[in-house]
C-alpha cells in the first residue's frame, strides 16, 4: 500500500537463543536468497538485498529459558516471495534436502485456499520459527 504513508517493510528482526547457529543457518539462507551480509557482531546479524534487511538479535539471558511457539501471541511465521514457482521447487531439492532441513507438510504444494496458484514449501529455523518460501502469480 503506497498512499504517501508507508511504502512497506524495511527490515525484519527476529530474537534467537543461539547466536551462532542461528547466523549459520540464516547466513545460509539468505545468501541462497541473494541476500548479502552487512553487518556481523557478537549479539546481532543483519543482511539486505538492497530493499530489505533481515536481522537476528541474541536473546537476553532473562529470556533464554522460555520458548518460541508460532501459535502462541506475537510472529506466525515469516513468508519470503519467491519469483517463480520454479524457484520454489529449486529451493526445496537444492537447499531444503541437502541441508538436512525438516520441511513442514512434506514437500511444496499448491495452497488455493490461500490464492489461486499459490505455491509455497514451509520450514522451520534452529528456533522453530515457521518460514515459507512461497510464490502466487500476479
Amino acid at each position: 500500500m503506497e498512499n504517501g504513508v508507508c511504502k512497506g517493510f524495511d527490515h525484519l528482526s527476529i530474537v534467537v537463543k543461539d547466536i551462532k547457529k542461528s547466523e549459520k543457518f540464516y547466513d545460509k539462507l539468505l545468501n541462497f536468497f541473494g541476500f548479502e551480509k552487512i553487518t556481523s557482531e557478537e549479539d546481532c546479524h543483519g543482511w539486505s538485498n538492497g530493499p530489505n534487511g533481515f536481522w537476528i538479535n541474541q536473546v537476553g539471558d532473562s529470556y533464554k529459558n522460555k520458548d518460541f511457539h508460532r501459535k502462541n501471541v506475537g510472529l506466525n511465521h515469516i513468508a519470503f516471495r519467491a519469483i517463480s514457482r520454479e524457484v520454489v521447487d529449486k529451493f526445496y531439492r537444492e537447499f531444503l534436502l541437502p541441508n538436512k532441513i525438516p520441511v513442514l507438510y512434506r514437500k511444496p504444494k499448491e495452497y488455493p485456499e490461500y490464492h489461486q496458484g499459490y505455491y509455497a514449501v514451509f520450514f522451520e529455523d534452529p528456533d522453530c520459527i515457521k518460514l515459507e518460501l512461497m510464490w502466487m502469480p500476479e
